[in-house]
């Protein structure tokens, strides 16, 4: 039987509150620090390891760690998810996005549907497509080839599958597997869209339309510009675009689409990449087979999460620390760092789906909580990032749990030597001393040249960035973000929040305000 209960009624939760703080400066210095490097590290697979070493944690924290893992029920409430019940209470619906990448358990019967086959029928056909377009036999009215895809798409449907392309784009141009370049259209400021289309030749471009609902208005806005382009350009609208969207929605079965994709209320935006948001622009840019890899990645990870053992579970052992930091520790931010150029919009994934999770001020049953929830989550790329925030994270008043991600080898596969080393050694030198430098600081009469150090961190460390990984990492935090909710007895899987906002924006454009919306709307002469 599992209990819903909030954090500050648990007793592991107390428990955990009374537990001697580490010194990280202390443990992390010397052949102590070496020590923990090794002791404090749990496979992900595939070569791929989290290293929580710079972390302030011990064998005594763990051990309250999983006692409170144990009393949440973090792994059945897991189970109980992946196998159909009801667990986004605000929308009273399922939560699926685990199943388009494998059957975790039970199969899930919803709608008269099996889900599964269900996603693995959208999969398909995305592959049948994408396969057509790449040997010719879907072209533009010409009869030649599309070699550009263009998603339409804001928040979830735009965060994450463009950090996915991203992430891929290097290492399918070096692999043989980069077969359309793709671009990205989202905010409603008519710049974006103007801007995608005056670098593109619109009559060798697919436009790839997401939307849900099928009436997000700054998709909607983006869709009409574009439509406005192909038809300037002498071109038919509807053999450029095809649609990912839910069956209800006004999109499914309109003449306006070369093709239709389905996704359901079941999965979430910002956890839909693995879906048919993230898989038609990833299978039409480097193929269904490299799609079915990224897919493989977060299946493994999944299998993972599965595991009643904290320390064998990077996933609830990463949420757990993050609880830990969050609650007892009282650190209100945390910034993750990937020290690979091809996660340059990573960062800004996980701001969604870090943020839209799990900030919220009530429990899965509305009532107000007595304790905080989510941090805020930001981050940039090393070593850019070391040049720009890190003086703020190195000696500012606050301390920030930092989460880095790094490679031993580059996607490219083309380096330098430059004083003795490659770029690769010089990017991994230095994550090595961030990490240590965070954690040890550094001593010094000057004030302004000291480091007090005790500043956590942690990292995923991994062979290459490749399709594989980087669903293993995808995987990895949303599953973190749904332990965390767990813990914290949030619903992290609506986000009225982000609604309040497109209301208010419909009134102004109706022209009926009042108040400070009518002043404001004024102002900017709406």
């Amino acid at each position: 039987m599992i209990s819903w209960n909030n954090l500050d009624q648990v007793n592991a939760y107390q428990e955990l509150s009374k537990v001697a703080r580490v010194n990280l400066a202390e443990v992390m210095s010397g052949s102590n620090g070496a020590e923990r490097v090794k002791k404090y590290s749990v496979s992900m697979g595939d070569g791929m390891a989290y290293n929580y070493a710079a972390k302030q944690v011990d064998d005594d924290v763990l051990a309250a760690l999983e006692k409170l893992a144990a009393e949440t029920q973090l792994v059945e409430k897991f189970e109980a998810l992946y196998n159909g019940e009801v667990i986004n209470t605000g929308e009273k619906r399922l939560v699926l996005h685990h199943m388009t990448r494998g059957q975790l358990g039970d199969a899930v019967v919803a709608d008269d549907v099996d889900k599964r086959a269900f996603y693995i029928e959208q999969q398909k056909k995305i592959a049948d497509l994408a396969n057509k377009v790449h040997n010719g036999e879907i072209t533009n009215a010409a009869g030649e080839r599309f070699t550009t895809v263009v998603q339409i798409g804001i928040g979830g449907s735009d965060l994450g599958p463009r950090a996915m392309y991203l992430a891929l784009e290097n290492w399918a141009k070096v692999n043989n597997c980069f077969k359309m370049e793709a671009k990205f259209i989202s905010n409603v400021d008519p710049d974006d869209a103007a801007a995608v289309l005056h670098d593109i030749d619109v009559a060798h471009t697919l436009f790839v339309l997401v939307s849900k609902s099928g009436t997000t208005l700054e998709t909607l806005t983006n869709e009409s510009f574009v439509k406005d382009a192909l038809k300037n350009a002498g071109l038919d609208a509807s053999k450029h675009m095809i649609a990912v969207t839910s069956e209800t929605s006004p999109l499914a079965k309109s003449d306006d689409y070369l093709a239709a994709f389905f996704m359901d209320d079941y999965i979430g935006g910002r956890f839909s990449s693995t879906s048919a948001v993230g898989g038609a622009v990833l299978s039409l840019a480097f193929g269904p087979e490299v799609f079915a890899q990224f897919l493989e990645g977060a299946a493994a990870e999944d299998q993972l999460a599965k595991n009643k053992a904290l320390l064998e579970n990077p996933a609830m052992l990463d949420a757990l620390i993050g609880v830990y930091e969050r609650n007892i520790l009282g650190y209100q931010n945390t910034a993750v760092l990937p020290y690979s150029q091809g996660l340059s919009r990573f960062p800004a994934h996980l701001q969604q789906l870090d943020m839209e999770s799990n900030g919220k001020s009530v429990n899965r049953f509305g009532e107000p909580v007595d304790y905080v929830t989510g941090p805020v989550i930001f981050g940039e790329p090393g070593t850019n990032g070391q040049h720009s925030f890190y003086q703020l994270l190195h000696q500012g008043t606050d301390v920030i749990p930092l989460q880095f991600v790094g490679f031993k080898n580059n996607q490219m596969g083309s380096d330098v030597v430059i004083q003795g080393s490659t770029s690769q050694q010089k990017l991994c030198a230095n994550v090595v001393a961030q990490i240590v430098a965070f954690a040890c600081g550094k001593a010094d009469e000057n004030r302004n040249k000291n480091f007090n150090g005790g500043r956590p961190s942690s990292i995923i460390i991994g062979e290459q960035l490749n399709p594989k990984s980087l669903g293993a990492l995808l995987a990895h935090f949303e599953n973190k973000v749904m332990f965390q909710g767990f813990v914290w007895n949030i619903n992290s899987f609506d986000q009225e929040g982000v609604q309040l906002g497109k209301v208010l924006a419909q009134r102004v454009l109706a022209h009926e305000t009042d108040g400070a919306l009518k002043e404001y709307s004024d102002l900017l002469n709406i």
